[in-house]
């Protein structure tokens, strides 16, 4: 069985989110292949396979072209037969490895501080565009957040008008806090257009901090 994917254009995370979605509804021995139109892509992609213990093999079809083939079960059955390697036919004999299970976490659990609009510095329009790849590669973690805190400029992203709203939409649906701090809107005087979550204050914040299990910051 063979699944392909044309991601050429698509902004990072999709290219690997798409590439993943098809692995995760493929039957063992599955090949996934995605089509990119850079090297970063391609990377990322080979990347993913390594950490899921799949083999991709990746090669330069033309420029701004590049081929990603990825196997579920781990490795390419027309190598094994032509190498007849030692690691080959080990990797063969060897059963899957299921998915390990995230890891739980105490107090509040998985907190996520937003503290701008942008992620980065040096290019505001990188920036914001960087923060918008984020926000919407969380909705595609198997271990979503418990909580996501939005202070300073960060409070921008859950007001209207924000490139982020659909996804934080989703992850709000999906049980994940969203706590904007009030101060920060009434400073950029957005306290009327809150449109996802709920406002907090720095009493709350602290709290959320202090018992978190772990603190992701971008």
């Amino acid at each position: 069985m063979i699944k392909q994917i044309d991601a050429r254009g698509k902004a990072c995370p999709l290219p690997v989110i798409e590439a993943k979605r098809a692995l995760e509804a493929s039957p063992e021995g599955a090949k996934v292949e995605v089509l990119v139109d850079n090297e970063i892509a391609v990377q990322n992609l080979c990347k993913m396979a390594a950490q899921k213990q799949y083999q991709a093999d990746s090669e330069k079809v033309q420029d701004g072209c590049y081929l990603v083939e990825i196997w579920k079960n781990g490795n390419n059955s027309e190598e094994t037969v032509e190498n007849g390697s030692g690691k080959d036919k080990e990797t063969e004999d060897q059963e899957p490895m299921p998915e390990q299970a995230a890891a739980p976490s105490t107090g509040h659990g998985l907190v996520v501080v937003l503290s701008s609009d942008e992620m980065g510095q040096k290019d505001p329009v990188l920036g914001k565009l960087l923060m918008k790849s984020f926000v919407y590669a969380l909705t595609e973690q198997r271990q979503l957040p418990e909580t996501i805190l939005l202070y300073n400029g960060g409070a921008l992203l859950s007001c209207e008008g924000s490139d982020c709203l659909e996804d934080l939409r989703r992850l709000e649906e999906q049980g994940v806090k969203i706590l904007t701090c009030g101060t920060c809107l009434n400073h950029y005087g957005k306290s009327e257009q809150l449109a996802v979550g709920s406002v907090t204050n720095m009493y709350e914040i602290v709290e959320v901090l202090t018992e978190a299990g772990r603190v992701v910051r971008p």
